[in-house]
């Protein structure tokens, strides 16, 4: 029985079941709510910024527009000075070529000021600043020479002045008579349009644009148009911004204003010809931040109502859930309880609702009675596993040296080289040599570990190819002769006559015998011999031969057979045993004179049986080795011979 502090299970488990579901629910709809919300304000931020751009761009190219228009039409009023009549069909007849966003065009006299041609009556058009141009042409008008400049407010008694949320420009150009001087000013009243009201949810923004030095040209809040931004409640943050694009960069921001609350921003700058100068306006696209925020509010009510959802059915399932286990579970605990009380109980108790506790009951049953023969089981399996613990110790011992010993080399020689220590080039190029032996080392035993993995997972296909056995030969001795080199030992290769092309795999044939080569030279001593033979067999011979494993050979199959022998230390026979398996070396002192993980020949071994062959070997100690791979022949092109 329970002690009094303690909770039942129904109890405990209904707890721990509402306490881990419900927190983390409501962890992930407020971690899926804060992902939406940061990926629509990234959103509309880039969106901004690209909706900045295109206004800037708008601008500019309407500007560019109209220069190019005015600049027409003062030839055409050009060309027809010389015509009778007044110039104010003249100016209708250009008016109704001009753009939408052009709301008034006047022809003045230069000499008397007065106006000899409007579209929008006597208002008389006035700029900022008056242009000057040369009283006597002296060449083709350009575009660069239409003057532009802000226009003043016009007002009237009847109608004063008010804040206008547009920008309105004065665009003029010079009109000469066909003897080139200078008779009139041909003047256009442009507002460049704002966008209409934000449709909720859009992220174009409204436009604002500020000038090089400060002065808001066009805003949302008309009340704004035309002060300077260190009179707003963020100026530190609008001079931020009016720096940060006259430096050319195109970002977005977050604007606090006191009244209206957070708006989003983004901000690009162009260039534009005012007072007869390149200007730079900063282009602002924004928007309040929950115009950004508007689909949101969306998001937000499905997961609430999918949050309440979830925790209601987190309950109804808690409670059947605990309902369904506690009673058997109950049940199981008052067998179990007087199978550790020595009580001989009755068969556990079945015929539960839930399969899975059924099979426990039964389970429980075949324990009781099997407790003994177990025990012994256990004792082998301890046995086992500290056999295997041992091994694991001295796999990790050898290959913590095999990956030490080329690691010290590698930062050895790389701090020398970075610390300056070489005389010259010659000795850096030594030490970064060293440093690519070492590097290839480790390479090595890490595809022999994923080699060696890949075979026990199955993952390893052969591709087998009809491979010329004497360049395979060749090219092996090829790539262990430096190694022999360096100990002085002889290599010599005997290929049958007749033997030429056998399907196999040739790169993993040629990994076996590169392995078999690589320890017949490690461990021959300087002046030894190491000798590759390679030849045509049947199962018959293979029979005969000392093989890791016993398993069933037919005799009259044939193989194709490669030998490697060495005068080298030689294995004591007590330890031939040990030669296949990973991880093993036959010596702990081998280990460290000799280096290696006890890898390649394992990893031969298991490349052959895919091949469906086998190794053999003999080997006497301090006289030398023989490894054999006995590979079988397929196909019509493999030619058999014997030595």
């Amino acid at each position: 029985m329970g002690k009094p502090a303690q909770s039942s299970f129904r109890r405990t488990l209904f707890a721990r079941i509402l306490l881990l579901t419900i927190p983390v629910l409501l962890a992930g709809e407020y971690f899926v709510y804060q992902k939406a919300r940061s990926g629509f304000l990234k959103t509309a931020r880039q969106s901004l910024t690209e909706s900045a751009v295109l206004k800037g761009e708008d601008i500019q190219a309407l500007t560019e527009m109209l220069q190019s228009n005015l600049v027409l039409a003062s030839q055409i009023a050009t060309q027809r000075l010389g015509q009778p009549g007044s110039l104010q069909p003249l100016l209708q007849e250009i008016a109704a070529g001009l753009p939408e966003q052009v709301e008034c065009l006047q022809i003045t006299s230069v000499q008397t000021d007065s106006i000899e041609g409007s579209t929008c009556g006597q208002q008389v058009l006035q700029p900022l600043e008056q242009p000057s141009w040369e009283q006597i042409r002296t060449r083709e008008l350009k575009p660069a020479d239409v003057f532009i400049s802000p226009a003043q407010s016009v007002s009237s008694p009847a109608a004063p002045a008010a804040p206008q949320q547009q920008l309105h420009l004065v665009f003029q150009a010079p009109v000469y008579d066909p003897q080139g001087g200078l008779r009139y000013t041909l003047s256009a009243r442009v507002k460049l349009h704002r966008r209409p009201p934000e449709i909720r949810g859009s992220l174009t923004g409204y436009t604002v644009v500020i000038n090089q030095d400060g002065q808001i040209l066009t805003h949302p809040l008309a009340d704004r148009v035309g002060h300077n931004i260190a009179q707003e409640p963020n100026a530190p943050v609008l001079k931020a911004v009016v720096e940060s694009a006259l430096a050319g960069k195109q970002q977005s921001l977050h604007l606090f204003e006191d009244a209206q609350g957070e708006w989003l921003a983004g901000y690009s700058a162009m260039k534009i010809p005012m007072h007869g100068k390149t200007q730079t306006w900063v282009v602002m696209a924004i928007t309040p931040i929950a115009n950004a925020l508007y689909d949101l509010q969306d998001i937000k009510n499905v997961l609430v109502f999918l949050t309440l959802g979830l925790v209601a059915a987190s309950l109804l399932a808690t409670i059947y859930m605990t309902r369904d286990l506690a009673a058997p579970l109950e049940q199981l605990g008052r067998y179990a309880l007087q199978i550790g009380d020595r009580i001989s109980p009755d068969r556990a108790p079945k015929n539960f609702k839930i399969k899975e506790l059924n099979q426990l009951a039964e389970v429980l049953d075949r324990m009781v009675h099997r407790l003994e023969e177990r025990a012994e089981e256990l004792e082998t399996a301890w046995q086992e596993a500290q056999v295997a613990n041992q091994l694991k110790s001295e796999f990790l011992a050898t290959t913590s040296h095999e990956f030490r010993t080329p690691l010290n080399a590698i930062i050895g020689s790389v701090r020398l080289v970075i610390d300056g220590c070489c005389d010259d080039r010659e000795e850096e190029l030594e030490f970064l040599q060293q440093v690519d032996d070492a590097a290839i080392h480790l390479l090595k035993i890490i595809n022999d570990l994923l080699d060696i993995s890949k075979i026990e997972a199955g993952k390893v296909e052969l591709h087998l190819q009809p491979v010329s056995i004497p360049d395979l030969c060749q090219q092996c001795l090829r790539m262990i002769q430096p190694a022999a080199d360096r100990k002085q030992i002889g290599l010599s290769l005997t290929v049958a006559p007749n033997l030429e092309k056998v399907s196999l795999d040739e790169r993993r044939v040629r990994q076996m015998v590169i392995n078999l080569l690589s320890n017949a030279v490690k461990f021959t001593p300087e002046g030894g011999q190491v000798k590759l033979s390679a030849w045509s067999g049947y199962g018959h011979q293979l029979e005969q031969e000392n093989r890791p494993d016993h398993s069933p050979i037919n005799s009259d199959t044939s193989y194709l057979c490669i030998e490697v022998a060495d005068s080298g230390i030689g294995i004591p026979k007590e330890r031939w045993h040990l030669l296949f398996r990973p991880f093993q070396q036959i010596d702990s002192s081998y280990t460290r004179k000799y280096e290696g993980t006890g890898l390649g020949l394992a990893l031969t071994k298991r490349l052959a049986e895919l091949h469906g062959g086998s190794m053999s070997f003999t080997s006497v100690l301090n006289e030398g080795s023989i490894f054999r791979l006995w590979l079988p022949t397929r196909g019509p092109e493999a030619t058999r011979s014997h030595l």
